[in-house]
Order: C-alpha cells, then structure tokens, then sequence
C-alpha cells in the first residue's frame, strides 16, 4: 500500500479523517506545550524572582489542553453526526477550555496576590490596607468573566439577557438588599481601611479583638477567649470603631487611677508608684512610666500612673499586676488608700 492510497483512505473516510486530526491535535499541543516550557522557562531563568516560573507552571497545561480541544472540536465537525449533538459536543468542550484556563487564571492572581503582599521593601501600611480589596476585586471579575464565556460558548446573547433582566434585577436587589449592603460595606471598609487584618479592636456593641479576616460580605475577629465572631459588614461599617492598633505603632499606654489619703507624702507615692512600673517586666521601659497628681478629690488625692505595653490585648493582665502590686506596696510604707466617709449631723427639735 502506498502513500496516496493510505492518504485516500484517511481523507475520504470522515471516521479515520478524525482520528487522523486528532492525533495530530494530541501531537501539535504535545510541541507546543514543550516549546512553551522550554523557552519560557529559560527566559524566566533569567529573572531574579520565581513568579514567573510559577505562573509558567499554571499556565502550560491549559494551553496545552486548549490545543488538543480544539482539535477535538475540529474532528468532531468531520463526522456525519446530527447538529444538535455536534452543538452540544462544541458547547461542552468550550466550557471545559474556559473553566480550564478560569482555574489557571484564578490559581496565578492568588499567587500574584501572596506574592506581592509578602514582597519586601513595600509600605506596609498601604500594602495591607488595598491587598485585600484587590484580592475580592479580583476573584469577583474573575467568576463573572468565567461565566460570561460560558454563556458565550453556548451562543446565549448575555447582552439581550442582560437588557430583558432589568425588571428582576430591581427585583432581586430588593431581596436581596442586605447582601448587596454588606458588599458594599465590605468593598468600602476596604477601601478607607478604619482597620486592616492583625488589628486589635472594640466595637460599640462591645466586640473586641483581632481582625481575622476582612470579606466581601462580613468581618471575622477573633476575640481574647479564642472565640472568632463574624459580623455582617453592613453592621460593622456603621458602628463606632475603636482601633487600638491603627497608630504608628501598636504600643498602648494605659492609665491606672490612684487615690491616697489627705496628708500622704506625695513625692513617697510617685517614687513607690514609679518603682513599680519600672520594675514590672511586662512595661515598656520606653517611653519612661509616668506619675501625675490629678486633682484633689473629695475624700483623697487623686494620682495617675502612666506606662506603656507591648500590645493591646497585654492591657487586662497588666494592669492586674500593676494594682495587686500597689496595694500591697502601699500597705509595707504605710500609705493609706483612702475610702468615702460622711459626717452626718442629726439636729434635735426644740419642742423635743
């Protein structure tokens, strides 16, 4: 048998011209695929950075995929199959390239997104305050993306679709009011950014502790009894919002009121208060502790002892240590803490 008759039954016979572009599919996405990774990969070897031999990872085998669909796709059009099957056939193997390259494309922005957010030499303040929206931003034009292409591939008009839905949309919003708010509020809290992930906070409904995870549609803080409370971000974008991380830096100073008796030795109650600031370890020794002689209150001396703490959820069990110590303090150099006393005069009647 020679060639042209091994080419006449190939090519007149619609089965084997299938299988023959088939294979052919398998073998052209088979060199594409290797020369995609050969030379790219040299390329991105001369690059300082690993993103791109990622990304490279990610990327070959949904083009190596796409080629062999496509040639699939191609030989199914050869064979002598009624157009409904042929529509579905097509419609499938579209799907499964968009869903194929979606996943690629969703698994390289997710790497893209740790990557940049863990890169040094960025301002950390802004890099945590916009990861986050980029982050949802990103998957949500990612997920709408996939499905217009879905519908693409099955040739459903999405713009008639889009016109006819106005009506339902207006229905739906109104259903569904309270997602719509929280994702807004969520994009918005991003945005202006009153907190960012690893903040320590206190809500006016008072919730406090560190912000877990910053969502589309809520906010997860995990508070100091290891119990994490989500919370609409509709609610939390109108509650009042204490921040006791957003300073400069996320050291808090704390001030411990203390009342002494009329008569005391003040310079003797700032030294042992001072003393013992200072000799806590778990007070920062910059800034210095500080002792202030407030006012002179109605049944004693009101003095303010100032000092500073690593951090805020510290503020509990430091001021614990730092009032058990004054009191047993004050009583070893006899000063006294004073308590509310009233005189009462009793005026007896003159007819009595």
């Amino acid at each position: 048998m020679n060639y042209e008759q091994i080419y006449n039954i190939i090519f007149t016979n619609p089965f084997y011209k299938a299988i023959f572009y088939i294979l052919l599919s398998i073998l052209v996405a088979k060199i594409s695929d290797l020369i995609f990774k050969s030379l790219l990969r040299k390329m991105a070897g001369k690059t300082k950075t690993t993103i791109d031999d990622h990304i490279i990872d990610i990327l070959h085998r949904p083009i190596y995929l796409s080629i062999l669909f496509v040639g699939l796709g191609f030989s199914a059009s050869l064979l002598d199959i009624l157009s409904s099957i042929q529509f579905i056939i097509n419609g499938s193997l579209k799907t499964i390239i968009v869903i194929i390259w979606g996943s690629a494309i969703f698994k390289s922005f997710i790497y893209t997104i740790n990557w940049y957010s863990s890169k040094s030499g960025l301002r950390k303040q802004n890099q945590k305050r916009l990861m986050p929206l980029f982050d949802n931003l990103g998957k949500i034009i990612i997920f709408i993306a996939v499905i217009y292409f879905i519908f693409i591939s099955w040739g459903i008009n999405v713009t008639g679709w889009l016109a006819s839905a106005g009506i339902l949309g207006i229905v739906l919003g109104l259903a569904a009011k309270d997602t719509l708010a929280n994702l807004f509020a969520g994009i918005f809290i991003m945005a202006d950014s009153p907190y960012k992930e690893g903040d320590y906070i206190n809500l006016d409904t008072g919730e406090r502790g560190y912000v877990k995870n910053i969502g589309i549609r809520s906010t997860r803080i995990m508070t100091r009894d290891d119990i994490e409370i989500t919370i609409p971000n509709s609610v939390i974008a109108n509650s009042k919002i204490i921040n006791e991380s957003g300073g400069p830096v996320e050291m808090e100073r704390v001030r411990v009121n203390v009342s002494v008796a009329y008569g005391s030795d003040i310079e003797k109650v700032r030294s042992v208060l001072m003393e013992i600031a200072q000799s806590n370890d778990e007070v920062c020794s910059e800034p210095l502790p500080r002792v202030r002689f407030r006012e002179f209150g109605d049944s004693a001396l009101i003095f303010q002892l100032l000092f500073w703490i690593e951090k805020p959820e510290m503020r509990g069990r430091v001021v614990d240590s730092v009032n058990s110590v004054i009191y047993n303090r004050f009583i070893d150099h006899n000063i006294e803490i004073p308590f509310p006393q009233r005189t009462i005069h009793i005026k007896k009647s003159i007819d009595e």
